[in-house]
């Protein structure tokens, strides 16, 4: 994954921080939006952080998820389609 690319939210994460419901609990899965940012530095130094990918989902609404929480949206997508269905269904 890569800044610009856009996600899906894969699994149950809830967040608090929503500006149309702040404060209360938000499941965001299923949400898409574009990753905005990819933490690795702070001040010029390396660091690890625990949810390094920013996504942006419009408006004023981002979050910090880990990379197993993320999906590509185009990959996701395809994985509905018939097409698809059936040969995951066939194996």
């Amino acid at each position: 994954m890569q800044i610009g690319d856009y996600v899906r939210v894969k699994v149950a994460v809830i967040v608090y921080h929503h500006p149309a419901h702040r404060g209360e609990p938000i499941d965001v899965q299923g949400l898409e939006g574009e990753i905005t940012a990819i933490l690795g530095e702070w001040r010029g130094r390396p660091v690890s952080p625990n949810y390094p990918f920013q996504v942006s989902f419009g408006g004023k609404f981002r979050a910090h998820f880990q990379a197993g929480e993320l999906e590509s949206a185009e990959l996701a997508s395809n994985a509905s389609t018939p097409e698809v269905v059936s040969e995951v269904a066939a194996r």
